[in-house]
């Protein structure tokens, strides 16, 4: 069992000519990696906590679909710990550490916190939540920050590695922490074109250190098999989605969509929602601040939707776990979705042995 595994179910089921055969292909080859890997172990420990909560366009958040009066849904941004077994004992896992105090510089958010002017300290009040920081959140559970063995995010929109990682001339605050991370996503952060330069962080991986991140160019499990990185291209280049076995089956996370509504939008109460499902059909709404690749990133979220399988909390739901899920606010009419994941915790966390601390 080594740390890092192939993962082929998915192989080949995108290369058809017509779309619509593509989605039945990913749909059977996600149910079958679905059993293999409900056949598996459960992650030793999951939980997830709110990061920031942040003012983002509707219109982009339910792509073509939205027609409700607020220019904005909020967006609540959650950072997950997992720890699963491997050959190597055991490691944790940070998904999406988000550092949202170091990078309010990504050029979207620095030009809405521009247009409040003078207003600017009341606004950003009223819009920006500001819940936890990860290094406060490591600190409450009694994590130490070189416990951490990986990190990764489904995208790399508005992240500032550099802090996690190191940069020139200083050490990074997760001294054994590696980034695990599609290549596609890597190489396309290095060289984006203008409208996709909006959204990520400037400076945001440069000069992390090589021998710090893991490239990945297929579909891969990690450790003992209860964690997978399933590559699903559309809301970026390298998008991928965490998926993880848990107590209550295969929570599947990214940012295709916005809430797990996205996923089934008929049941939407967001208006103009379920009506682009009924006369479209349509079965997902996407998440697409940048539209780069809109009939892959459709394709994912039936992959995803498909891998999670029904939640067992409501089953007309699939189990979905949204890196950034919409959470309505009253200053944003008509956004709160029907059903919202909130937090979750399964098992308990297991502490690094003192040696592993001091190396």
């Amino acid at each position: 069992m080594s740390i890092l595994n192939r993962i082929t179910t998915f192989d080949g089921t995108r290369d058809a000519l017509r779309p619509l055969d593509r989605v039945d292909n990913v749909k059977q080859a996600s149910g079958d990696f679905r059993k293999q890997m409900l056949a598996g172990p459960k992650v030793r420990y999951y939980q997830s906590f709110e990061l920031v909560r942040v003012p983002y366009p509707s219109k982009y958040g339910y792509l073509n679909a939205h027609t409700g009066p607020s220019p904005y849904i909020h967006l609540c941004n959650r950072l997950f710990v997992i720890q699963f077994e491997s050959s190597e004992g055991l490691k944790t896992l940070l998904a999406s550490p988000s550092d949202w105090e170091h990078q309010l510089e990504t050029p979207f958010f620095k030009r809405l916190t521009d247009s409040y002017g003078v207003f600017a300290p009341v606004s950003e009040a009223l819009v920006f939540r500001k819940t936890d920081t990860v290094l406060n959140i490591l600190k409450k559970i009694g994590l130490d920050p070189a416990d951490v063995d990986y990190i990764t995010y489904d995208h790399l929109h508005t992240q500032n590695v550099t802090r996690w990682l190191g940069g020139p001339g200083r050490p990074g605050l997760l001294p054994n922490a590696k980034l695990l991370v599609m290549r596609e996503e890597w190489e396309s952060t290095h060289s984006l074109i203008p409208w996709q330069n909006q959204w990520y962080c400037p400076g945001g991986i440069d000069g992390v250190p090589m021998d710090k991140v893991i490239l990945l160019d297929h579909d891969t499990s990690l450790g003992d098999g209860s964690v997978a990185l399933v590559r699903t291209k559309g809301h970026t280049e390298g998008n991928h989605s965490i998926v993880a076995h848990t107590p209550e089956g295969l929570k599947v996370t990214s940012e295709n969509g916005v809430s797990v509504e996205a996923y089934v939008p008929a049941l939407s109460p967001v208006p103009g929602v379920a009506e682009f499902a009924r006369y479209t059909g349509a079965e997902v709404v996407l998440n697409g601040n940048t539209a780069e690749y809109a009939i892959d990133q459709y394709i994912s979220m039936v992959q995803e939707k498909s891998i999670a399988g029904p939640n067992p909390r409501d089953e007309r739901y699939p189990n979905i776990a949204p890196s950034s899920e919409s959470a309505g606010y009253w200053l944003f009419p008509r956004t709160a979705p029907g059903f919202r994941v909130g937090d979750l915790q399964y098992g308990t966390l297991q502490k690094a042995p003192p040696a592993r601390k001091a190396a």
